[in-house]
């Protein structure tokens, strides 16, 4: 191809590695705009369900994901003998567990699982953190959610685990409820950060070191960054002045 003074005649292994890494690069920046936009709509629910009226889980109906950051208050008891952990959950890149506790609602069968917040591991997995609790009747409050995310769910919820504390690497509602002898609420309460008994409760879904929507923005400029520049080189590389034979 003849451009002016110039002729642009790329290699084969230079176009074929250019047309496959400019869409993915062009992909990722794509994908970190999205993930940017997800968790702006996930905090905007959050403050705006957070501002409504408290559901009274003792009273109210919930409803699962229509109630997702809607605060909440509960009367009841924490069946303190049959917790669980919630496993490969990390804090500032350290791994550790979720603490799930059974509340038993007053006057009532059910039972809604909250969420503690979170603990480190320790030194080794064969030994589990204390989580020991008062399991006298309170009045406790915080907001429901979803319950801390996990990975892909490949297995069974506890296989090769046993007794309590018991360690499992998802949230099943209905398994979770077999497993207890009553039934619980498909939801999470995450413990309010002002009570005591809990852990780590950092709930608003921001990191605290700022990994929200904006480091997933910042991302995707670096992506698009690279397209760029690896566009441009392809094309500097490939784009050769002609020589003027009248002047040789």
């Amino acid at each position: 191809m003849q451009i002016g003074p110039f002729r642009f005649r790329p290699g084969l292994v230079p176009t074929l590695a250019t047309a496959v890494l400019f869409p993915v690069l062009l992909s990722l920046g794509f994908w970190q705009l999205d993930r940017a936009a997800q968790k702006e709509a996930i905090l905007e629910a959050h403050d705006r369900m957070a501002d409504r009226p408290a559901l009274d889980l003792n009273r109210d109906r919930i409803d699962a994901e229509g109630s997702w950051y809607r605060r909440a208050v509960a009367q009841g008891r924490f069946d303190g003998e049959h917790q669980f952990l919630l496993d490969n959950q990390t804090h500032r890149r350290t791994v550790g567990y979720h603490v799930l506790t059974p509340y038993r609602l007053a006057d009532g069968e059910m039972a809604v699982l909250v969420d503690r917040g979170w603990v480190p591991m320790g030194d080794s997995r064969a030994r589990l953190p204390d989580i020991r609790l008062d399991t006298g009747l309170e009045t406790i409050h915080g907001h429901l959610d979803q319950g801390p995310p996990t990975g892909l769910r490949l297995g069974g919820i506890a296989d090769g685990e046993s007794g309590w504390p018991l360690r499992i690497q998802y949230v099943d509602y209905a398994e979770l409820s077999q497993r207890l002898g009553y039934p619980l609420l498909p939801v999470v309460l995450r413990l309010d950060p002002g009570l005591p008994g809990g852990y780590v409760r950092e709930w608003r879904p921001q990191h605290p070191t700022g990994f929200g929507p904006e480091r997933n923005r910042g991302y995707a400029v670096q992506w698009f960054a690279l397209a760029t520049a690896l566009l441009i080189i392809f094309v500097g590389v490939n784009l050769k002045r002609v020589r003027n034979e009248r002047n040789d």
